[in-house]
């Protein structure tokens, strides 16, 4: 069986799976109970300055029948007593040794409170600190949380405050608000950060109600944005742990990453280490589902990890990031085309919409007898439709572009897949293209010419 077990810049746990600062680890009696389930760690939810909640506080994206794509949250730091939080983080870590246990915090941007939070931590017993520079609404606007994970100088400066006092591993939580996720990066570790996590929440408003024209959540006939979480972001948090992953000054740094946002399943898990991460945060899921999908988080990536003949998690971390490259590094000449499986396709003609429509119109309906037919043509026959004579979609492969969008939009798996076909073009990238041909860059004409050259047709 794989090893799933972890050290995460001196952090040890038996998995990867940690619960994220949140709602699910407000508690003591929540985190030992996520513990006794077999989670790997908990980010106690951040604990700093005194703060009132309010009601309500979440809003969801659901789509399609499908609950909680997305969850979007006014919800502040813990606003339990600090004396509490302080004493139930000590007993978690007495009791479950094995397990990291790592305090989030926040405080005013001030040397002082930073130091005097960062010795209660400490007495605490926890394995590290995570510092939450990405809260994005209310705590924001007192000068914490996304207020300082946005300037790099107080980024730098608010992480030289905690990591020159103090002896724990010292974890920069990011913020996603934000044009460069590397400049805030490169802040935390030249403010001595030993590892970084992301991301935290996305500034959002999820929903008008039509009927009521409120905006949810609505807290007394008001409204505010809040930071956005779960399945939807993941594709989010997966390009900004790459650029992370492909910055020079991050990769000679050596600091781990711990990723978040979206992970729902092992199958994301998997997704989030083979792009470099190396521990995983959990919230949505945990809040939709409960404390119990760790059990599927856990025999689903070792079983995967097994198959794939992976022993440890550090095998699989950042095994698919040689892959990544700037859109100047691609192959112009590599070529795909789309092929329909026909005894998959049901006839929805989906593909046909959306190609004809949308994209570079290269699908055709074909009748049984071989001739394209309009795409008005009556289907029914004694107003039941007839299956054998129901034309078909069909691919004209010598004008497919290969955009794969009738791929996507296909509701069959494997009914559409896209293969690569010979170019016949010799093998160049843009980056090498444009330094033997500048002029290909700044003229049409030069364009031209250089497709009827290579035998490119734009139809």
């Amino acid at each position: 069986m794989a090893d799933l077990s972890i050290d995460f810049a001196g952090i040890r746990s038996p998995n990867p799976f940690w619960l994220a600062s949140a709602p699910p680890t407000n508690s003591g009696a929540q985190i030992h109970r996520a513990f006794e389930y077999g989670w790997g760690g908990a980010v106690w939810k951040t604990i700093g300055a005194p703060v009132l909640n309010i009601s309500n506080r979440y809003g969801s994206l659901s789509l399609g029948g499908r609950r909680m794509l997305a969850i979007n949250n006014v919800e502040l730091i813990s606003d339990r007593p600090l004396d509490v939080n302080l004493r139930e983080i000590a007993e978690i870590k007495r009791l479950w040794p094995d397990r990291a246990v790592i305090v989030s915090a926040m405080v005013d941007a001030n040397p002082q409170a930073w130091k005097d939070i960062v010795m209660m931590i400490e007495d605490t017993g926890a394995d590290g600190i995570e510092l939450n520079y990405g809260c994005p609404q209310g705590m924001s606007e007192r000068g914490m949380g996304a207020a300082v994970g946005q300037v790099p100088e107080m980024c730098q400066l608010n992480t030289h405050w905690v990591t020159s006092v103090t002896r724990l591993p010292v974890i920069v939580k990011l913020t996603p608000n934000i044009t460069r996720i590397t400049d805030p990066a490169h802040a935390a570790l030249a403010g001595g950060a030993h590892a970084l996590s992301l991301i935290n929440t996305i500034n959002s408003v999820t929903r008008v109600d039509l009927d009521t024209l409120l905006v949810t959540p609505s807290i007394g006939g008001r409204g505010t944005h809040g930071g956005y979480a779960g399945p939807a972001v993941k594709p989010i948090a997966l390009n900004m742990l790459t650029e992370l992953m492909t910055d020079p000054d991050v990769l000679r740094s050596g600091v781990p990453i711990s990723g978040m946002g979206g992970i729902a399943t092992w199958r994301d898990a998997a997704e989030f280490l083979l792009l470099g991460a190396t521990s995983l945060q959990v919230c949505t899921a945990a809040m939709q589902h409960g404390y119990r999908i760790i059990e599927d988080l856990t025999d689903g990536l070792g079983n995967w990890m097994d198959d794939h003949g992976f022993n440890t998690i550090a095998d699989v971390t950042g095994k698919s990031l040689p892959q990544m490259s700037t859109f100047g590094g691609l192959d112009l000449s590599h070529q795909s085309v789309a092929r329909i499986d026909q005894n998959k396709c049901i006839g929805c003609d989906l593909c046909y919409a959306a190609c004809n429509d949308t994209a570079h119109q290269c699908i055709d309906l074909v009748s049984p007898d071989g001739v394209t037919v309009d795409p008005g043509y009556d289907m029914r026959t004694n107003g039941r439709q007839v299956a054998d004579t129901r034309p078909r979609p069909v691919v004209r492969e010598n004008d497919c572009v290969g955009c794969a969008l009738c791929a996507n939009v296909c509701p069959v798996d494997g009914c559409i897949t896209m293969i690569t076909v010979p170019s016949g073009r010799q093998s160049i990238t843009w980056d090498e293209l444009t330094a033997q041909r500048p002029d290909i860059a700044q003229s049409w004409a030069a364009m031209q010419a250089y497709r009827e050259e290579v035998g490119i047709e734009i139809h």
